[in-house]
């Protein structure tokens, strides 16, 4: 049975001629410790080799830089959920705010980010733990982990929020313990390292082309703080409470991002790129080692492996599943995927789509770490400039010059410059996807079928 406890905020859902389907059950605390565990406060020890090498070294750079580039689509995330208080994400902002075709495509761009998204992280778990249990296959993680989060999520969006909570303290304790031990290291000179400044900016090495480049895959760690968004339908509280916990959530990590890859960086004096792939794979891993030895890298691909493969993918797996059921309620997508179980109120059909398409893609994309990451990019970053676009055109003339002009002016140039510097196969890739939803488009408008949605 579907709680309807918060009439203010289902009548505002009517509003765009939607009943109250999925259940109110979170808070503003939730949201956070949501968007915290999807963004994953360890993120960068996954990625670290591949921002350390695009980067020359400059990691917590590259994540300041980010944090900016994704403050101001956090700014813009946060007036439009204010505007259309619904789930669906981009998908929606951009539908009622600007145009209903070009919201599709939105849609369309960040469903490649959140399809691929829960296949990274498997893929990124099997290969921590094979760092912890090499005679195991990876892709029989894969298939552990994907069995795993499905069952979790298809429970409810209440079981979902308390196992975030255990995974976000655990990640937390973690981080405490590599910074106390990184710093102790360093003070003693571990590995030649030295207090400096020199990662967050070295001009021998440094210029925008190459921070910006790095930028393309650091970026991957902020994503999240977007799929906050998807459950507003969900929420106490409305959309003051996702707003706030857009923004809180983006600056709480960044500032996890940045104290950690300085710290990695700092061990790391001699070098400026690693000498292989899997060498950047595994390099923070090796970083673990070095300032406590084996006991700590196998801590840190074990934290990695549940943060990524388990607490990201779980939540991942949920924001996937709005989206698909968002978009299918609008007949954007096969009308299947918006049934609502009766008891658990979770989309059943869209989470066992994902967890499907999730085990596919992971078994196929097995290593394939960066790679994986920048076409997630691709696609999130590509809605993302729709969104600015459309908070533009939505508040003219009647919104604040600042946040309705300014900011998405400015987020507008940064995202681009940031999708010309990415990887060139993440470019066709994301390319070809976008050429694929204008195809659906076309054969929506030779069939008849209306992309038109209810603006309120």
């Amino acid at each position: 049975m579907i709680d309807p406890s918060t009439p203010g905020d289902s009548a505002e859902l009517a509003r765009f001629g939607y009943t109250q389907q999925l259940k109110r059950q979170l808070s503003l605390g939730d949201l956070l410790i949501y968007g915290m565990v999807f963004m994953v406060p360890l993120a960068p020890f996954s990625i670290f080799g591949g921002v350390f090498d695009a980067s020359h070294g400059m990691v917590p750079l590259t994540y300041l830089i980010g944090f900016v580039a994704m403050l101001f689509t956090a700014i813009s995330y946060q007036q439009m959920s204010h505007a259309f208080p619904v789930a669906g994400s981009v998908y929606a902002y951009v539908g009622r705010g600007l145009n209903s075709q070009l919201g599709f495509l939105a849609g369309w761009a960040i469903l490649l980010d959140y399809l691929l998204v829960p296949t990274l992280l498997y893929v990124i778990g099997a290969n921590a733990m094979a760092n912890v249990i090499p005679s195991v296959p990876q892709p029989l993680w894969i298939v552990f982990f994907v069995v795993l989060n499905t069952l979790v999520n298809l429970r409810g969006i209440q079981t979902t929020a308390r196992a975030n909570r255990l995974f976000l303290y655990g990640q937390l304790v973690v981080l405490v313990v590599f910074v106390v031990l990184a710093s102790i290291a360093i003070s003693n000179g571990v590995n030649g390292a030295s207090w400096t400044l020199k990662p967050l900016y070295n001009p021998t090495e440094f210029s925008l082309p190459l921070i910006f480049s790095a930028l393309s895959v650091a970026v991957l760690s902020f994503l999240g703080f977007d799929a906050i968004s998807t459950l507003s339908e969900e929420t106490r509280g409305g959309s003051r409470a996702v707003g706030r916990a857009t923004l809180w959530a983006l600056a709480l990590v960044a500032a996890l991002f940045m104290v950690q890859t300085w710290l990695a960086a700092l061990l790391q004096p001699n070098l400026v790129q690693y000498p292989d792939a899997d060498a950047s794979n595994n390099a923070f891993y090796e970083i673990g080692r070095l300032v406590a030895g084996p006991w700590l890298q196998v801590v840190i691909a074990l934290a990695v492996a549940i943060g990524a493969a388990i607490a990201n993918s779980l939540v991942a797996q949920a924001a996937t599943s709005r989206l698909l059921f968002a978009m299918a309620r609008d007949r954007q997508l096969p009308q299947f995927l918006s049934q609502v179980h009766p008891v658990t109120g979770v989309p059943q059909r869209a989470t066992l789509l994902v967890a499907g398409l999730s085990l596919v893609l992971g078994l196929f994309f097995v290593g394939q770490i960066n790679l994986l990451a920048s076409m997630c990019n691709f696609g999130a970053l590509s809605a993302f400039l729709l969104l600015h676009v459309a908070v533009a055109w939505h508040y003219r003339g009647a919104g604040r010059r600042l946040v309705h002009g300014l900011v998405p002016l400015i987020g507008f140039v940064i995202i681009s410059y940031v999708l010309v510097n990415s990887d060139i196969y993440a470019k066709v890739g994301g390319t070809c996807w976008l050429a694929l939803g204008i195809v659906v488009l076309v054969f929506f408008k030779a069939t008849g079928r209306s992309t038109e949605l209810q603006v309120g």
